[in-house]
């Protein structure tokens, strides 16, 4: 029983998590978080290429140089 409980102390958050994907999984809620991440994804990737546009020029054309 101690063993038991040491494993869900130690493991909670896991576990937590697991049961949650379960629930996403179950009631068809994951479509609409995954949407939310890909647009969350691409606005990230837009800020970064705003941001440091010189850099991936530069990156791009090395890379097409190399091949």
């Amino acid at each position: 029983m101690e063993n038991i409980k040491e494993f869900l102390i130690h493991y909670r958050y896991q576990i937590i998590g697991a049961l949650i994907a379960i629930l996403l999984l179950c009631t068809g809620i994951y479509k609409i978080v995954l949407a939310i991440l890909i647009i969350a994804a691409g606005i990230y990737a837009g800020y970064y290429f705003g941001k440091n546009k010189e850099d991936i020029k530069d990156k791009l054309k090395n890379l097409i140089d190399k091949l």
